[in-house]
């Protein structure tokens, strides 16, 4: 099961690979099923030699018309099978034996399954939200409400995964509440165990999420809920050590650099004998930033080749992580070390490779401070100090080449906020022009289903009444205030906001503020006068950098550089007013 303690990869597709044999009674022929089994049970992983058993385990499963066992046979094929796409054919025949014996929790697993090697084996992480979504629905319909948070769990781990942090956390904490309250009932211990460790992952992942979205003071409240409970028990030193790195991470944030080292270093035994290598390298990570912090620079940086050692053993990497290397390369190149650094350049390059890859929502949103051409250029450069041994000619080289880029990308940065500013103004220049109106019938079948004509005319009149009013202003504003405002409900207005605007509510209002400050900017001279924080404070942003980063994705350009084009516009406007007088 997911909570146990043993890898995550390993419990999903075990417990897939032994669960439905538990599953059912006895039944004719067990004898014989048991003794296929044993032929290959014991085995490693993704061992083919499994399959010639299994597929005999299969014909037999056929001819005796045994739905379960056939299905057991698919999974098993699924474990064994070294072939990634095969893996895939037994989970699809899995499924499809599944929905023959019309058991919904049955059925439920097989997506769930299905789900799983599209996140271990293919890292498609959609295609694996979309297995979890099907393996919800069927568990919506069973009785096994252990297996459906399972899956809540799982939907979360992918959300979080790819970014989507705020919608991970819906998923958290229906987890939490869900776990907390089976804590709490008199079950089995082994239920209990496994009801707490759900409830800590799950807190664990939450935490995870709100400090990646900047929420310390939420984590902060959750760590010490986490502390509470393991401090209860010695059962669990792997979820303990969670929160001690979460801890870890939030000193780090609040500036308590000494306290973050010795946390993330508690942390970090524990993590290392369970191979929990992401949050290894993440630890090690946050000890280099606390440490370097303290000045303590070349402390430092053996953590940080720490990380780089783990990248290179397990080519695994998460965009966190990609600061590790511009401060390894920092380094090098302050050390003179052109090997080094040239073999951190290299590294670096891969790592971007595999977020592109793996990471393409979360690839456009990190800041990098060595982005692809740069590093390509620094490489040649490097490649040429390694192969030459005039050291003075390799300096200046590479000191050209630098500002020659530098320049050029100077003149081509420039060149494209001026396109991206025209291209801004002509849109707001339109603005409003092509009011586009959603009709009730062009909507989706799935939207019909759930909103009828009466509730989507009602939300369409109260949706227009807060977009004229500027509703949309208010701080922290969430869905489930805006649906109690409007007397309906969150799924209502979240489905209806789906088909007629083509977005989610975060990406709906988020569009609407910044539209709304970027005409209050063009129109009126003295919002270019405000700074960044005081144009999201009126919009109804919190952060300063989320202002920021929504501003140049809705628009295409930084707030900065638009108040800098749009400046520079209105004060040639004046001297061509000023020249127009005094030729007239």
């Amino acid at each position: 099961m997911i909570f146990l303690k043993m890898h995550l990869k390993k419990i999903i597709l075990y417990f897939f690979y032994v669960s439905l044999f538990f599953s059912f009674g006895k039944i004719s022929g067990q004898e014989t099923f048991d003794k296929l089994r044993s032929k290959y049970e014991n085995l490693s992983e993704n061992d083919g030699s499994a399959l010639q058993h299994i597929n005999l385990f299969i014909q037999k499963a056929k001819k005796e018309v045994n739905k379960a066992q056939l299905v057991q046979g698919y999974r098993d094929g699924t474990f064994f099978s070294p072939d990634k796409s095969l893996k895939i054919k037994y989970a699809d025949s899995a499924i499809i034996s599944a929905k023959e014996t019309s058991d919904n929790n049955l059925i439920s697993t097989t997506y769930l399954l299905k789900g799983s090697l599209y996140y271990f084996y293919y890292k498609n992480y959609p295609a694996a939200l979309t297995e979890y979504l099907r393996a919800y629905d069927y568990s919506k319909k069973g009785n096994d409400d252990y297996l459906k948070y399972k899956i809540v769990y799982q939907m979360g781990l992918v959300k979080s995964y790819l970014g989507y942090y705020d919608e991970a956390l819906e998923y958290f904490k229906e987890c939490i509440v869900y776990f907390e309250r089976r804590t709490k009932e008199k079950n089995h211990p082994n239920q209990v165990y496994n009801d707490s460790k759900g409830y800590l992952n799950s807190m664990h992942q939450a935490i995870a999420c709100y400090q990646k979205i900047n929420n310390y003071k939420k984590a902060d409240s959750i760590i010490n809920i986490g502390f509470n409970f393991t401090d209860q028990s010695k059962d669990f030193p792997l979820e303990k050590a969670y929160f001690l790195k979460c801890k870890g991470i939030s000193d780090y944030y609040h500036k308590n650099y000494k306290t973050a080292e010795q946390s993330l270093t508690k942390a970090l035994s524990v993590l290392k004998k369970n191979d929990d290598v992401y949050w290894v390298s993440v630890s090690e990570f946050y000890i280099g930033k606390s440490l370097l912090s303290m000045d303590k620079r070349d402390s430092a940086i053996k953590q940080f080749k720490k990380v780089d050692s783990i990248f290179r053993k397990r080519q695994f990497i998460f965009p966190e992580l990609q600061e590790n290397y511009e401060l390894l390369i920092s380094y090098s190149r302050r050390k003179n070390e052109y090997q080094k650094e040239l073999s951190y350049t290299n590294d670096l390059l891969k790592v971007n490779s595999i977020l592109k890859k793996d990471f393409p929502y979360l690839s456009s949103k990190i800041h990098r401070g060595f982005d692809n051409q740069v590093l390509v250029e620094a490489k040649t450069q490097l490649e040429k100090r390694s192969k030459w041994s005039l050291v003075v000619i390799l300096i200046l080289t590479s000191i050209i080449g630098m500002l020659s880029f530098w320049v050029w990308r100077y003149y081509q940065n420039e060149k494209l906020i001026k396109q991206k500013y025209s291209d801004l103004e002509k849109k707001l220049l339109e603005q409003n022009k092509n009011s586009v109106s959603i009709s009730y019938e062009s909507i989706s079948a799935q939207g019909k289903s759930i909103i009828s004509e009466d509730i989507f005319s009602e939300l369409y009149k109260k949706l227009q009444d807060f977009e004229e009013n500027k509703g949309f202003n208010e701080s922290g504003l969430t869905i489930e205030q805006l649906a109690d405002n409007f007397a309906t409900n969150k799924s209502y207005l979240s489905q209806y906001i789906n088909d007629t605007k083509g977005v989610n509510f975060s990406k709906y209002l988020s569009t609407l503020r910044i539209n709304y400050i970027t005409q209050l900017m063009y129109d009126n001279p003295k919002y270019l006068r405000l700074k960044v924080q005081g144009l999201a404070d009126e919009c109804g942003i919190g952060s300063r950098q989320n202002f920021s980063d929504l501003f140049q994705e809705i628009n295409g350009i930084r707030p900065t550089d638009f108040i800098k084009q749009r400046k520079k516009e209105l004060e040639d406007g004046n001297i061509l007013n000023v020249i127009s007088s005094l030729e007239s």
